[in-house]
């Protein structure tokens, strides 16, 4: 804008921060720009985790995402969208299941009897691994 412009129209710019609705439309089009970025990633990772997709299908959605981004995003979402949160829940489901058998793994099992544990720490206190304190802790630690 040329000096003599800003002179004659009266108008006077502030900077970013001269307006509180530009900062505003600044926030919304960050929101929008985030949720389509978060949105595209799920669908890539979805596209990914898919068997039973064949892998040319596969890259068509990725050509089609690369090159309409919005209208492929948009109708991935109504196409496989129940096949995605399926796919999302079995996913997390079998990753749960792993989780809680790594868990019983590292503790020796989650439903071991006192008697089982008493009998490990003999076999520690026989060994020299701990001391008659340890065991004696451990025993009544068992036994309450």
């Amino acid at each position: 804008m040329r000096f003599i412009d800003a002179v004659t129209t009266g108008y006077q710019y502030q900077g970013f921060w001269g307006s509180f609705w530009d900062i505003i439309w600044w926030f919304l089009w960050i929101f929008v720009f985030v949720s389509y970025l978060f949105v595209l990633f799920a669908i890539i990772a979805d596209l990914f985790r898919d068997h039973k997709l064949n892998g040319w299908w596969k890259a068509v959605w990725i050509i089609f995402l690369l090159f309409l981004p919005f209208l492929t995003a948009l109708v991935y979402l109504i196409a496989r969208g129940r096949g995605m949160a399926e796919r999302s829940q079995a996913q997390a489901k079998q990753l749960e299941d792993a989780q809680a058998e790594y868990i019983k793994s590292v503790t020796g099992g989650a439903g071991s009897s006192p008697a089982d544990e008493i009998a490990k720490a003999k076999t520690l206190l026989d060994a020299g691994t701990i001391t008659q304190a340890e065991y004696d802790h451990i025993k009544s630690k068992a036994l309450s």
